[in-house]
């Protein structure tokens, strides 16, 4: 009865969870103090930076982007205006080898055909390491074991096309699978 339920459990916790967010940008006046405070502090040389709101079903997220010595960041703050993760985008390339083959396995298992849309590499703030700590090695782009791989995939299936987003461990497994709504398009106008 026990193994029952825990399979039961299981099952619920691996169904893709459905992501209903929506990023929106804002003026700088609009992000948390605290959060521009960090930016304006240890992110120097940085160009077009840019300042977003995210707003999904359970939490409220700031985001600040920029381009920094030719690659993309995104620095994502809490509420609170205090530091969360660091993400770099990056190309396939970037990924040690071993790592990518079981990415690409996981997928290939998880799809008929995929087309990856955004790969990311992410230094969650986690295990009791510092903010200052986080910053200095996003910003040395060092592939440590703490960060994760966070891939927006289109994913083609008897069903359709399905977008999702998929979180890896620096070792290339599976960490989560979350489903992707449409992006906004209240902006275009007709």
């Amino acid at each position: 009865m026990t193994l029952f339920i825990f399979f039961l459990f299981w099952g619920f916790t691996t169904q893709a969870q459905a992501k209903y967010e929506r990023e929106f940008r804002i003026k700088k006046s609009e992000f948390p103090q605290k959060a521009l405070e960090l930016v304006n502090q240890r992110i120097k040389d940085a160009r077009k930076i840019r300042y977003y709101k995210e707003i999904d079903s359970v939490t409220i997220t700031f985001e600040s982007k920029f381009k920094k010595d030719k690659l993309h960041y995104s620095v994502n703050f809490n509420s609170k205006g205090e530091l969360e993760d660091i993400e770099i985008q990056i190309s396939k390339v970037d990924i040690p080898s071993d790592v990518w083959s079981s990415i690409a396995e996981h997928l290939n298992g998880d799809c008929k055909k995929f087309k990856i849309r955004r790969l990311q590499q992410q230094y969650p703030l986690k295990n009791g390491l510092s903010a200052e700590k986080i910053i200095n090695d996003a910003f040395q782009n060092l592939i440590l074991p703490y960060i994760n791989y966070e891939l927006i995939v289109v994913c083609k299936r008897d069903s359709g096309r399905e977008e999702f987003e998929y979180l890896f461990n620096a070792q290339g497994d599976f960490v989560s699978k979350r489903k992707s709504l449409p992006a906004n398009y209240d902006h275009i106008l007709y």
